[in-house]
């Protein structure tokens, strides 16, 4: 069973599939992080002086 997913895995096709996917959801995970931390919600710091 395990010969046959790596057979279907080396193929061109799905590889670059595979791994747009893995790259896809890696970036929404950091984009996604990146908007809860709060930085757009902070005042920026020259609009006091």
């Amino acid at each position: 069973m395990r010969a046959k997913w790596l057979a279907i895995w080396h193929q061109p096709v799905i590889a670059f599939i595979g791994w747009t996917l893995f790259y896809f959801v890696i970036l929404m995970v950091l984009v996604y992080l990146y908007g809860y931390s709060g930085l757009n919600n902070s005042t920026f710091i020259y609009n006091e002086f």
